[in-house]
């Protein structure tokens, strides 16, 4: 578990972010579809309607995968994880299930959270980080390409995402 806390000009916002634990499937099954509905983005063929969605303690069970959660005031904001998709090329992992409560983006969890995905990445043994995305999520692919990542032309591995048009890598 790693304690952060955020500054703005008017407040310390506390931030903790730990393992995912089972009791917190349904709020972060919650939290990512409410960001398709959102962003108006695609529900099928992406994480919306995915059954690992609902199940992403038992997902995150995988040999040399994490998720990890942030919590404000004891509730949950957010998620991102690093799995060991199908098919990625040898010493590639996949950033997944990342995703932030529309109360809580803008405060830099997202930044907090990919960093402590990649530095267990890197832990894990993996050397490439490998993502999937939409064009509906821009604010988030920004972040992506101001961190390292760059745009390929083909997907990687066997997600089963096939609505996802933006895919990234990122060497650790």
């Amino acid at each position: 578990m790693v304690k952060v806390n955020l500054l703005n000009k008017f407040l310390t916002v506390s931030v903790i972010i730990r393992e995912i634990q089972e009791k917190d499937n349904s709020i972060l099954a919650s939290i990512i579809r409410s960001c398709f509905k959102e962003f108006n983005a695609p529900q099928q063929g992406t994480v919306y309607s995915d059954p690992t969605t609902d199940q992403l303690y038992q997902y995150f069970q995988a040999t040399h995968s994490i998720c990890w959660v942030a919590e404000i005031d004891n509730q949950i904001v957010g998620c991102c994880g690093i799995y060991p998709t199908e098919n990625l090329p040898t010493g590639h992992a996949e950033l997944v299930k990342f995703y932030i409560h529309a109360s809580a983006r803008g405060k830099g969890i997202g930044k907090i959270l990919m960093n402590q995905c990649l530095a267990s990445a890197k832990k894990l043994g993996y050397s490439t980080i490998y993502l999937e995305s939409l064009p509906h999520f821009s604010t988030a692919v920004n972040m992506y390409i101001k961190h390292g990542f760059t745009v390929l032309n083909n997907p990687l591995g066997n997600s089963g995402h096939t609505s996802c048009n933006i895919w990234m890598i990122k060497n650790i």
